[in-house]
This record gives structure tokens, C-alpha cells and sequence, in this order.
């Protein structure tokens, strides 16, 4: 699997509107851990945080119909299995992690009522709310103990399997029919993160048949599904978090952007997912759709490898940072929709160092910086592909701003296929994106000496050391501290030229409201369809 993205599979041409080919990314693969260390109630876990823009009062009743790029013939409702968008949207509807990312990308409940540590952090009680599946069955500590244990078997390969590896799972037990103690292989200050897992879904236990009637938890119940083409499910009223107002959830596969704009025009779906800026820029304010522009989405980025040649010298990484001209990047490689970057994952996310100056360039200070290196002339290769959009056209304008600083950049372009597997990792300087994940996670599973989707090869062991000190530490603040002592160091001298951040644009007919505006992809509140209703 690619790092932080999902692999684009070739999938036929399955349609009931005109077809897709483009597959949504879902980022953050991989171990994690997320949260605070002790929480309680964490307030109204149903509450969006300033859902939509007026609205009025919500209504109940009506089928909202939601276009998705698909995966072909070989979808499936296996929550465990979530790769695409459509995917996780179809997950969510029907089912429940015992924690999910809010907006800054922090653990917040959901059918975890409370999680408490002991006092060396390698043990977590976790009390779960009164909840049931959708044939009247409680949820229990057992489902969520057979869930995980189904994620972590070594024979499957699981999304979220690698975010669970810090658990004991054998060891971990229920105490009670709503109770479980963790125990962990390590002190792990961010245990909710785990919770909150890209695929972590909890199931009844013993579930397999998810394809043919999936039993969940979640706001909605199945009614039918056919791979590649459509999925129905209905409000499922005993929901703990209260009933959705839709009465039904009708998620259609559409193989083109195009084809998912035009159908939102025509009135044959009231929600399209993954737009252009280009269509974002036709339609916004003229008052036949609303575009609903998620900010923070997805780092855009080039990644320089620190392990070698010319980018195992520090005032090299530093010149390279100081001839980005980001608001050039923003604008043409996004087509001015995001916002700058500063070296640094995680813009508006918990923990992000806030503090530290916004870079521009420099290249009068790159240039000295190159001369005391002994690469006044220096030349690179520069990896590509087409596997993102604006990698081509990020890859350009890069080109021509670092000529003006003497550096010869060789644009190549690389093959769709192997670009995450292969020309990431042998390349020296490449395009590279993530979508939104929690801070800490980004710094475990790319940044460790033994991390295992470590694009940049930095690998310095004072910088693990600082990690574990924080996955030991109690106190959030003092927590909060030491991650920032990392990010100033990658700041300084790391190897992601982080430029800018993408906005992920949504369109939905005007009688939609309720759609949350402040949650980046892969958030609680993304394609959350139970809070939404029909005007």
C-alpha cells in the first residue's frame, strides 16, 4: 500500500451514472496512537461544532443520494477492508469506532463513553456507552475485542492492522459486558489515537458476511448493495446518538468527476464528492449548488532524501526551503485552492507548532547555502507522476524556481503503478502528498528510525528518543512541548518541503443542509450523513 494514500487499482468501467476512474485517497496508514490521557464524557459527541450555515430546523424524512468514485466489481461492505472514500463513507453509515478524529485531528468518544490509564500508561480502561447493533444485540467489550483481534490477524492485511500493533491484544481482556482493559507493549500517552484508527470498526462478534447483510452499529441499517454501483441503507432509529433525519442513504458510483458534477446539476444525486477547483471555481456563489470546501485536507509536498546525495547535507535541505515560492505552488499547482505550507505536517491540527516563522523564499540566502555545501551547481532529478493531482504541475513550477538558484531540476515522469511502491522509494527528490491524520502519527510512522513508511529516510535516534519521552509523559502540556521540540528540528533541517495545504471541495444541491464545513477528509464529521437533512 502507498504511503498515506490509497493505491489506484485499474477497476472496470461499472456505472449507474457515467463512470469513474480517479479513486479518492484516504490518508494515514499505518500504526498511530491519539488523544488525551484521560477522558470523560468530552463533551456532546453528536455535536458537529457549527454545522452548516443556517439551515433552519432540521428535517426528517427524504433519500439522499451521494456520488463517489468506486472501486469496480470488487467493493465490499467489510468495514476492515476500507480503502476509497466511498469505502469509509459506506463504513460509517453502517457502523462505529470507539473513538473518531475531530477536526484538529483529536480523539473524540463515540462508543467509548471514558478511557483512563494507569499510571505507567501501559494499561487502559475503556468503558463503553450503552449502545446496540442493528438486530437489537448490545455492544459489548467482547465485540470489540473480537473486532480488533480480527483486524490484527497476521493472514489478513487489514487497513487498520499496523495502528493496532502497540496492543497486547492477547493479554487485553474484558472486566465487565461494557468494560475492557487495554494492555499495551509500551507506554503509549496517545492510546486514544488507537481508537480512533483508519479502519478500527467495531463489528458483533463472529460477523464475516458483511456483503450480503452487515450488521453494525452505526446510524443507518442495510437495505441492498451492488458493487461498483450502488449501496442503500436505511435510518436506523435505536441509534445512540439519535436517529438520522434522512429516512435513507443511497451512495452511487460515478467514474469521472464530470459525470459526479453533472449528475448534482441534474438533480440525480444531492451530494458529489472529490470536485475540481476548476468546477469548484464555475459554480461557487452562483446559487445553483453549494461547494462546501474542506480545508487542511491533504499536504502537498516534495520529499528529499536525507540518506544521500545531495540531500544528506543539511544547508542543502535549507536551500531547498528557502527557494519554494509557496503562494506560486498554491496557486498554480492547486489552482489557489489551499493554503501555504511550513515545512510542516499538520496546519490546524492538535499539536502543530504554530510559533515558527513562515518561510519565503530566499535565494540569495540559498545560493550561500549551496556555495558552502560545494553544490553552486547542482543538479537534480525530480519524480513525478500523474498519480495526484498537481504533482505535474507542482513539479514545474518547482523547476523554474529553483533555476533562478542556480539548481538544475530534471523533471521525470514516472508510471501511475509504481509511483508509491517504486519511484518514491529510490528516488532522491519527489512529489508527494498526505491526506489528514493526527500529528503524532505522522511523526511514528514516517519519521521513527523503524518506521515503516519513512519517505524522507531521517533517522536519527536523539529524535526517537523525544518520541518515547512523549509517549511516556502525562501531562498533555508538557506532552505538547515535546512534539513541538520535534517540529522545530524538522523545521530546521527535516526532509519534507511541505508547500501548501489542499482544500477537499464538495458540491451539494441547495436543499442539503447540515453538511459540516470545518472537517477535513478522513475526519468524525466528513460524509457524516446522519447530521445532514433535506430542506
Amino acid at each position: 500500500m502507498p504511503d498515506d494514500l490509497t493505491h489506484r487499482l485499474p477497476h472496470p468501467d461499472i456505472r449507474p451514472l457515467p463512470g469513474l476512474r480517479r479513486r479518492g485517497f484516504l490518508a494515514a496508514t499505518g500504526a498511530a496512537s491519539l488523544g488525551a490521557l484521560a477522558l470523560t464524557g468530552c463533551g456532546d459527541p453528536g455535536d458537529t461544532g457549527g454545522a452548516d450555515d443556517a439551515g433552519g430546523t432540521p428535517k426528517r424524512g427524504g433519500r439522499l443520494r451521494a456520488a463517489f468514485a468506486g472501486g469496480g466489481a470488487s467493493e465490499t461492505l467489510d468495514p476492515h477492508k476500507a480503502n476509497l472514500f466511498a469505502d469509509v463513507a459506506r463504513a460509517k453509515a453502517l457502523f462505529d469506532k470507539l473513538a473518531d478524529y475531530g477536526a484538529d485531528l483529536s480523539a473524540q468518544p463515540r462508543l467509548a463513553a471514558q478511557w483512563e490509564a494507569n499510571p505507567t500508561l501501559d494499561r487502559w480502561r475503556v468503558t463503553l456507552r450503552k449502545a446496540t447493533f442493528h438486530d437489537g444485540t448490545p455492544v459489548t467489550a467482547d465485540d470489540v475485542l473480537y473486532s480488533y483481534r480480527r483486524i490484527a490477524d497476521p493472514r489478513q492485511a487489514f487497513r487498520a492492522r499496523a495502528s493496532l500493533e502497540p496492543l497486547d491484544l492477547a493479554a487485553s481482556r474484558a472486566t465487565g459486558e461494557r468494560d475492557i482493559e487495554f494492555v499495551l507493549k509500551r507506554p503509549t500517552a496517545e492510546f486514544p489515537n488507537i481508537l480512533a484508527a483508519f479502519g478500527a470498526y467495531v463489528v458483533p462478534r463472529h460477523a464475516t458476511a458483511f456483503d450480503r447483510h452487515p450488521v453494525g452499529s452505526g446510524p443507518f441499517r442495510f437495505v441492498s448493495f451492488a458493487p461498483g454501483r450502488s449501496a442503500v441503507f436505511r435510518r436506523h432509529d435505536g441509534y445512540w446518538d439519535g436517529a438520522p433525519h434522512l429516512d435513507e442513504i443511497e451512495f452511487l458510483v460515478a467514474s469521472e468527476e464530470s459525470a459526479r458534477v453533472n449528475a448534482l446539476l441534474g438533480g440525480q444525486v444531492e451530494y458529489a464528492h472529490e470536485l475540481d477547483p476548476t468546477t469548484a471555481r464555475a459554480h461557487e456563489g452562483k446559487g445553483q449548488i453549494e461547494i462546501v470546501r474542506l480545508r487542511n485536507s491533504a499536504m502537498q509536498a516534495f520529499c528529499m532524501k536525507t540518506d544521500r546525495p545531495p540531500f544528506d547535507d543539511k544547508r542543502v535541505r535549507e536551500a531547498f526551503f528557502l527557494i519554494a515560492d509557496r503562494t506560486e505552488l498554491v496557486a498554480g499547482a492547486l489552482s489557489g485552492a489551499g493554503v501555504v505550507g511550513n515545512d510542516l505536517f499538520g496546519k490546524g491540527y492538535e499539536y502543530y507548532a504554530t510559533d515558527l516563522p513562515q518561510r519565503a523564499p530566499d535565494l540569495d540566502r540559498a545560493r550561500d547555502l549551496l556555495k558552502q555545501a560545494g553544490a553552486e551547481r547542482l543538479r537534480v532529478t525530480l519524480d513525478t507522476s500523474a498519480v495526484a493531482a498537481g504533482f505535474t504541475e507542482a513539479a514545474s513550477i518547482f523547476r523554474d524556481q529553483a533555476a533562478k538558484a542556480g539548481v538544475t531540476l530534471d523533471v521525470k515522469m514516472g508510471s501511475k503503478d509504481s509511483y508509491w511502491s517504486d519511484i518514491l522509494n529510490n528516488g532522491t527528490l519527489c512529489c508527494y502528498r498526505s491526506g489528514a491524520m493526527p500529528i503524532e502519527a505522522h511523526l511514528s510512522q514516517r519519521l521513527l528510525s523503524d518506521s515503516t513508511t519513512n519517505a524522507t529516510k531521517w533517522q536519527h535516534k536523539d529524535f526517537d528518543a523525544l518520541y518515547q519521552q512523549a509517549q511516556s509523559t502525562h501531562a498533555k502540556q508538557d506532552r505538547a512541548a515535546l512534539f513541538a521540540r520535534m517540529q522545530r528540528r524538522l523545521y530546521a533541517e527535516g526532509g519534507f518541503l511541505v508547500w501548501g495545504f489542499a482544500d477537499w471541495i464538495i458540491g451539494t444541491a441547495r436543499r442539503v443542509k447540515g453538511v459540516e464545513r470545518h472537517a477535513p477528509a478522513n475526519t468524525l464529521d466528513w460524509a457524516r450523513f446522519d447530521k445532514v437533512w433535506l430542506a
